[in-house]
């Protein structure tokens, strides 16, 4: 039954995965310089990585401002959240996951009595404006050095555009390791503490109980990625502005930098040692992030180049989103409890609620968690060799495909 409730988080992070990756190669696909299906297989396995190794961060930072300590209430947010990202994509509009489930802790807060931590609520929702401002500044910096360089570096024309793919696939996959890393805690952060699985060892490495669920929920991912973000990629990579193949660039490498930031421990405890302030991880919202990158080389180009209709449509959507994912988590937890009979949560000082929260790992489940990982991740190696071989094939019948036609032609 505890594993049937994790099917929302699966299904919030398809829905993340859908909508989210137009901001890693949206501009990489619509300015033509990379196909949606090498975009797609790149950002898959690299998303998977950095929810693995870089996730907890961000998590810890969302628990705060929430704690979830039933595991059906960990359910019906996550579904809530899920169903208005899946909505939104669904018009092709690109909206942030991490405002969709900041609403649905917060329904979750009201419905069950919990108060909401106002200092953590503050420092999510400073992101929401500081981080677009942010790329937006680092985009046009970024920009500024990438034309210096094409104009100093004397490079051929062909030769520059092959640069810039290449470069497109190295930050493209940066940013979904960035994406992943600072993401993942919108999909599987209100399951951690209902969750005490066994250490998995797979003799490289081990995975910890929370690094399980993260690894799944980045698997749930990579297949939105792949099964339905097309559309929006479409929307952010070539609507918003007409964007060039260096511009695009700049745009992803921006975007990267600024979820990475926010989701490097390390790096904040770099700081905080030369007596600088420590940088809050706060799962930043990679939507707003992409979109605040994207005006910011709109803003250097002329303001005349951007299509502020549809930026105002992201805009609505943004703000609609927490409203509509707050008002049906509370509805639902409401709908859950008193129809289901299933138990969403206690408030914090009642003495019942360390009762709803895993203090010993459960064997079972554990057990079941191992077998299906070490399958996945199985099945996933499998896929990679396969696509290698299938591209070497492509490329070497392109090859022989051009050989034939000089050969006609002399």
């Amino acid at each position: 039954m505890i594993l049937f409730f994790l099917t929302s988080g699966l299904f919030l992070g398809w829905s993340l995965g859908a909508n989210d990756a137009s901001n890693v190669f949206g501009t990489a696909v619509g300015s033509k310089m990379l196909s949606f299906r090498k975009a797609a297989i790149i950002a898959s396995v690299a998303v998977i990585v950095g929810a693995v190794i870089q996730g907890a961060g961000a998590s810890q930072t969302l628990g705060k401002l929430g704690s979830v300590n039933a595991i059906g209430g960990s359910f019906t947010l996550s579904l809530a959240a899920a169903v208005t990202v899946y909505t939104m994509t669904k018009f092709s509009v690109p909206v942030s996951s991490t405002q969709a489930i900041v609403g649905a802790i917060i329904g979750w807060n009201f419905f069950t009595g919990n108060k909401t931590d106002s200092a953590t609520l503050i420092k999510i929702v400073s992101t929401w404006i500081t981080g677009p401002i942010i790329g937006a500044i680092f985009a046009i910096l970024l920009y500024l050095l990438v034309r210096w360089i094409k104009r100093t570096a004397n490079i051929h024309l062909i030769r520059f555009e092959s640069f810039i793919r290449t470069g497109l696939i190295i930050v493209g996959a940066f940013g979904a390791y960035s994406l992943g890393a600072n993401n993942i805690a919108n999909v599987m952060g209100v399951f951690v503490p209902a969750f005490n699985l066994q250490e998995l060892d797979l003799g490289i490495f081990s995975l910890s109980s929370a690094q399980q669920l993260f690894l799944i929920g980045g698997l749930a991912i990579a297949v939105g990625i792949i099964t339905y973000s097309k559309r929006v990629m479409e929307t952010v990579g070539s609507n918003i502005i007409e964007i060039s193949a260096e511009a695009a660039l700049v745009v992803v490498l921006a975007h990267s930098l600024v979820l990475f930031i926010f989701s490097s421990t390390a790096l904040s405890d770099l700081l905080l040692k030369a007596g600088l302030p420590r940088i809050p991880m706060v799962p930043v919202s990679s939507t707003q992030v992409i979109v605040g990158c994207i005006v910011g080389i709109g803003l250097y180009k002329g303001v005349r180049n951007i299509n502020f209709r549809l930026l105002g449509e992201i805009a609505l959507g943004w703000i609609t989103t927490p409203v509509i994912a707050g008002l049906l988590s509370y509805f639902s937890l409401f709908f859950m409890k008193n129809i289901f009979n299933i138990q969403t949560g206690y408030k914090n000082t009642d003495s019942n609620a360390s009762n709803a929260i895993l203090t010993t790992p459960d064997e079972s489940i554990s057990l079941i968690f191992r077998y299906l990982l070490i399958g996945l991740i199985i099945i996933g190696a499998l896929l990679i060799i396969f696509y290698t071989l299938l591209e070497r094939k492509k490329t070497r019948e392109m090859r022989i495909s051009e050989e034939k036609f000089w050969k006609n032609i002399k």
